[in-house]
């Protein structure tokens, strides 16, 4: 990795802390440099516009979730073991990696007025799709590239509920791991 794909994704990392805490109205180059520990004037270096630095921080944040799916995920053969696997992923995201979920809606919500980066987020997201309808076809799941987009809205529904606290109460990992069965079971019923 060079220098400046280092810095890249320290920059693109600071992005993604400043949207969690100040949200869009608060992402600046400065404020990314200032959260990055850089000199003023790195991140508009490195990401000359604000769509520029908008797009880097969706593929940082697709970069680093494709970096967490276990290569085994798809050797998993019953319910239970991909329910399992969802609820580490998840609970992990909703707690220590909680900000990256924050910024991704951010993110979400922007790009219905930005064309751009509306591109780069079905990308980033039909990655997931495909993985989502490959681990509900080796379940078994009738058209599961169908069913794969109902699942991960499902699945996103979930967490969006628990980040924004939409829902009366937050679910703690035995109750997450029971919907997330549920949910698999009913996408996977013939």
């Amino acid at each position: 990795m060079t220098d400046t794909t280092d810095r890249r994704a320290v920059l693109a990392d600071a992005a993604i802390t400043v949207l969690a805490r100040s949200g869009l109205r608060g992402l600046t180059h400065r404020a990314v440099d200032q959260a990055a520990g850089l000199p003023e004037g790195s991140c508009s270096n490195l990401f000359r516009t604000r769509e520029a630095l908008l797009t880097g921080t969706v593929d940082r944040l697709a970069e680093r979730d494709s970096g967490e799916l276990p290569s085994r995920a798809l050797e998993l053969g019953s319910i239970e073991q991909v329910a399992e696997l969802l609820c580490t992923l998840m609970t992990r995201w909703l707690g220590p990696d909680r900000k990256r979920m924050l910024a991704r809606y951010e993110l979400a919500l922007e790009s219905t007025r930005r064309p751009e980066l509306r591109r780069a987020l079905a990308d980033s997201g039909a990655r997931f799709r495909a993985l989502a309808a490959e681990l509900l076809a080796g379940l078994g799941a009738p058209d599961a590239e169908a069913r794969a987009l109902g699942f991960v809205g499902c699945v996103d529904g979930l967490m969006f509920d628990q980040l924004a606290g939409a829902g009366a109460d937050s679910l703690d990992a035995g109750q997450l791991r029971e919907t997330l069965t549920v949910l698999l079971g009913a996408f996977t019923v013939r």
